[in-house]
């Protein structure tokens, strides 16, 4: 297993206190202590090149959020305050995703991102918290050089992927599943390839038992 972790996740907000999201430390400490993971399982990822962001998202989006150009309410749909250091952390968690995937094909095993799974992005705009969709990136780009020609997205948030579904629509080689809260953010789902809502009170073998 690696497992994909940088300093940036935790980003510093403005004002120069960190972001609160102290999970994206916990789980990795967390894997280490219990003995899952070793310290070599760990890697710091490289961000994205923009021409490689330009394959899944929009030039005028992707050149709005360098030039920190959001309005507010295009701001209040992200949930974050935008900075410079902001699009780093995501440009970061990216590349971690991409390197994970790249590392699993090759090992024929198991890449971890700590702070993957963005699926709220469109290709224009962001949203929940999500600024770039590093699913639907890493399938795009490993599906442009040839390193693999389908992929599956199963996405077992309790929040539908509404960005994945919606910037892989029309794209016969990615397949989409997703599996979450039916009556939960987003109030308005797109649609996958398969949706399986799942009503409040699931129980866990009623959930085992659908997937």
């Amino acid at each position: 297993m690696r497992v994909a972790w940088n300093q940036t996740y935790a980003h510093p907000l403005p004002d120069g206190h960190r972001f609160p999201m102290l999970k994206y430390e916990l789980i990795p400490e967390q894997l280490l202590y219990e003995g899952t993971l070793s310290e070599r399982d760990i890697f710091s990822p490289d961000p994205l090149e923009p021409e490689q962001i330009l394959t899944t998202h929009t030039e005028h989006y992707w050149n709005k959020l360098q030039l920190q150009q959001l309005n507010r309410r295009e701001e209040r749909r992200t949930g974050f305050p935008q900075s410079q250091a902001l699009v780093a952390r995501e440009i970061t968690i990216m590349g971690g995703t991409l390197a994970c995937a790249r590392h699993a094909i090759a090992s024929r095993s198991v890449g971890l991102n700590v702070a993957g799974g963005t699926h709220h992005a469109y290709a224009n705009h962001g949203e929940g918290f999500c600024l770039l969709n590093d699913l639907a990136l890493t399938a795009r780009i490993l599906m442009d050089e040839g390193v693999v020609q389908k992929v599956l997205v199963v996405d077992l948030d309790v929040h539908q992927g509404n960005g994945t579904a919606s910037i892989c629509a029309e794209d016969s080689q990615i397949f989409t599943f997703s599996m979450h809260g039916a009556a939960n953010y987003p109030m308005h789902k797109e649609e996958s390839d398969l949706d399986v809502p799942l009503a409040d009170g699931c129980t866990d073998k009623l959930y085992l038992d659908t997937l």
